[in-house]
C-alpha cells in the first residue's frame, strides 16, 4: 500500500470520512492508535481547460502542498495544517494516472465552525489576524500566481450556445437547460464584466500576496490551541481580496480592520472579481454536471437548488449588469 511504502505507516483500519467537497477522505489508524488523515483527489476533476492534463493538475497540487509545508516549516505559521512528508520528501503521491494521495496529521480536538459562520467577533478578528500573517509571509517555493482562469469556462460558453438542443442526460438536464436559456444574456454580460475586472486586477501585480483562497468556516477549524487553516490545494499568489470577500459578505467591518492592521487599501475591483469568480465557478460546475448523465439523488437535488441560487445574474449583480446593458 502507498501509505506503508511512502510514509512507513501500516494502517490497521481505514474509515471513509464524509467531509469536505470535491475530494475523498479516509482516516487511517495503526495498531498503536496513531492516526493520519488521507485525501485522494481525482485529477481529471481538476482540469481547467480543454488542453489541460492530469499531469499538469498533479503538478499544481504538488506546488500548492509544498507551499503549505514551507509556510509552516520556514514561515513559522503554525496555523497552517501542512501535509506530512513521505520518507523521500514527497508531499504528493501519484495513485495510477488519475488519482493523487496527500497525507495530513489527524486533528482529534478540532471542530468546524457552527452553521458556516464564525461565532463571535473575537473569532473573526483572530481569523483576520491569521490572514494578515499569511499575506505577509514570503517563502520558497511560493505558490503559483493567479491567472484568473475560471476552470472549464469554455464548456459553459458552449452550453450557452446549445440551449436550443435537448439535454436528455438525466432528471435535471432539461430544467438546467431552460434556466440557462432564460439567463443567457445576463450571464454573457457577467462573463464580460469578469474579463474586464481580471485585466484591471492583473495590472496591479505589486498587491499580490500569498492567499489561501477559501478561508471560510469549512476550512478554518477551531482547536484547543486556536484556529487552523486546512485544505491548501487552492493557495495562490493573488490580491488579498481573494481571502477577504467572503468574510466581508457577512461582516463588512472586517475590511476596515484588515486595512488598519496592514496599511493595505481595499481594492473594490478585486473584491468584486473574486466574488464573481465564485459565482461563475459554481455555475460552471453545476451546468457541467447536468449536461452529463446523472441520477435523481440527494446530491443532484442539492446541486439543482444551488444552481438556481447562483444562476441569477441580474439579481446577484443588479448594479453591474444594469450599467453594462445600458
Amino acid at each position: 500500500m502507498a501509505l506503508e511504502v511512502g510514509w512507513g505507516f501500516r494502517a490497521a483500519s481505514l474509515s471513509y470520512q464524509a467531509v469536505g467537497f470535491g475530494s475523498h477522505h479516509w482516516l487511517a489508524e495503526d495498531a498503536r492508535g496513531n492516526r493520519l488523515f488521507l485525501t485522494v483527489d481525482d485529477l481529471t476533476a481538476k482540469l481547467g481547460r480543454a488542453d489541460d492534463s492530469a499531469d499538469a493538475a498533479f503538478g499544481r497540487l504538488d506546488r500548492a502542498f509544498r507551499t503549505a509545508v514551507a509556510l509552516r516549516r520556514d514561515g513559522g505559521l503554525e496555523f497552517v495544517l501542512a501535509p506530512v512528508l513521505a520518507g523521500d520528501g514527497r508531499v504528493l503521491h501519484r495513485l495510477q494516472d488519475r488519482y493523487s494521495l496527500v497525507v495530513h496529521p489527524y486533528l482529534a480536538d478540532c471542530r468546524a465552525v457552527r452553521d458556516g459562520q464564525f461565532e463571535t467577533s473575537s473569532d473573526r478578528l483572530a481569523v483576520l489576524d491569521l490572514l494578515t500573517a499569511l499575506h505577509g509571509a514570503r517563502v520558497a517555493p511560493g505558490p503559483l500566481a493567479d491567472d484568473f482562469t475560471i476552470p472549464l469556462v469554455d464548456e459553459l460558453r458552449e452550453a450557452m450556445r446549445q440551449t436550443a438542443e435537448p439535454w436528455l442526460c438525466g432528471p435535471y438536464g432539461s430544467s438546467a437547460r431552460d434556466l440557462l436559456a432564460r439567463h443567457a444574456t445576463d450571464l454573457a454580460l457577467l462573463l464580460a464584466a469578469y474579463d474586464d475586472l481580471a485585466v484591471r486586477v492583473a495590472g496591479r501585480p505589486d498587491r499580490m500576496v500569498i492567499t489561501h483562497g477559501e478561508p471560510d468556516a469549512a476550512n478554518v477549524l477551531k482547536t484547543s490551541a486556536g484556529f487552523v487553516f486546512v485544505d491548501w490545494e487552492s493557495v495562490l499568489l493573488a490580491a488579498p481580496e481573494r481571502d477577504l470577500w467572503q468574510l466581508a459578505e457577512r461582516h463588512p467591518s472586517a475590511l476596515a480592520a484588515y486595512s488598519t492592521a496592514t496599511g493595505i487599501d481595499i481594492d473594490q475591483d478585486a473584491l468584486a472579481l473574486y466574488r464573481m469568480w465564485y459565482d461563475l465557478f459554481e455555475i460552471v460546475g453545476y451546468i457541467a454536471l447536468f449536461r452529463q448523465p446523472h441520477a435523481d439523488t440527494a446530491d443532484s437535488a442539492e446541486s439543482w437548488r444551488n444552481l438556481q441560487h447562483f444562476l441569477r445574474p441580474a439579481h446577484r449583480w443588479p448594479g453591474l449588469l444594469s450599467g453594462l446593458s445600458g
